[in-house]
């Protein structure tokens, strides 16, 4: 199946963000060893993709919500089937039919996200200054335009350079080793620990599932994929990187907004389930977890105990009898 769609769609968004910034006054040479319009156009390449996605983003949390609040039953089931693995995964294929929750839904935005990587990553990786003319004006791109970006850097460091860039592509792109390692080094770390970041907002405020299956596709998000990132990284232009920095601290800020417009719902334990692994609540702290405690609900003063009067003793406030007749 051809690519040559998404390589044409990614360099048309490229340009045309590029177009805007010269348009505005951002000047093309580079300025402090980066140019600007370059940079702001993959920045903005991120934003354009995300208002694309903000509806699969919001089924994301909605389908997050409706599998949090199916957590009491899951866990039912799990007593109920312990030790059948396999009636317990057919009742709750059936339980997310039912209840129409997909627990793959939390990795769709990632995962339709994932051809404009490819497409960006194949088109930073072709910026060769020694192409032919049919090769720089590939998929869109005029002469200037291919040359403009080919010889575009952030800091000094080329954005088509990578971690492991060899010397011959180092000397094609004019670029010095030692500063692209560093840039690139610094930007994978960043990269790295946003990635960790997202997946860490989104389950500190809606809890770990104890959908097995579930909690393994949390841990993956929020351990695995960092991880594999600083190996993965060491191939990723620069340029690529800088979109997959941009597109986590929108993913941060975005979730932040919508998790605040529309906090989860408290989860409430049900009869039949246990208590020896209750559903962890969702926190309201921050990125890091820090959430606030809160205040201790007032307590209400028990009554005084007032002591019986002692056997023998006169009552201290003896009732009335009726009045005496006279007469």
């Amino acid at each position: 199946m051809s690519l040559d769609w998404i390589y044409y769609a990614i360099s048309w968004i490229l340009l045309v963000w590029h177009g805007a910034w010269d348009f505005v006054g951002v000047p093309d040479p580079a300025v402090i060893g980066t140019n600007w319009a370059w940079i702001l156009a993959i920045v903005f390449l991120v934003v354009t993709v995300r208002v694309i996605l903000f509806p699969v983003f919001v089924k994301q949390i909605k389908s997050q919500r409706a599998m949090q609040a199916l957590q009491p039953q899951v866990k039912a089931l799990q007593e109920k089937h312990k030790g059948d693995r396999e009636t317990l995964q057919k009742e709750m294929m059936e339980l997310y039919r039912k209840e129409k929750a997909n627990p793959l839904m939390g990795c769709l935005p990632m995962f339709l996200q994932i051809p404009v990587f490819l497409g960006l990553f194949h088109v930073l990786r072709r910026l060769n200054p020694d192409k032919s003319e049919a090769g720089k004006t590939l998929y869109g791109w005029t002469i200037s335009q291919f040359e403009s970006a080919s010889s575009a850097k952030l800091f000094t460091a080329p954005i088509a350079g990578k971690f492991g860039s060899t010397a011959e592509e180092l000397a094609r792109l004019g670029a010095n080793g030692t500063t692209v390692k560093i840039i690139a080094g610094i930007l994978v770390l960043v990269m790295m620990g946003t990635t960790y970041l997202t997946s860490r907002q989104m389950i500190l405020k809606t809890g770990w599932a104890e959908d097995p299956q579930q909690r393994m596709i949390q841990k993956l998000m929020l351990y695995g994929i960092p991880l594999s990132l600083l190996i993965s990284g060491a191939i990723f232009p620069i340029g690529v990187i800088i979109y997959w920095v941009t597109n986590n601290l929108f993913t941060l800020a975005q979730q932040q907004w919508v998790l605040r417009k529309f906090p989860p719902p408290p989860t409430m334990s049900k009869p039949g389930t246990s208590a020896r692994n209750p559903v962890q609540p969702a926190k309201t702290g921050g990125l890091l977890g820090r959430a606030k405690s809160a205040p201790p609900a007032p307590v209400k003063p028990a009554a005084p105990k007032v002591a019986g009067p002692k056997p023998g003793a006169k009552p201290v406030n003896p009732k009335k009898g009726p009045a005496k007749r006279q007469g």
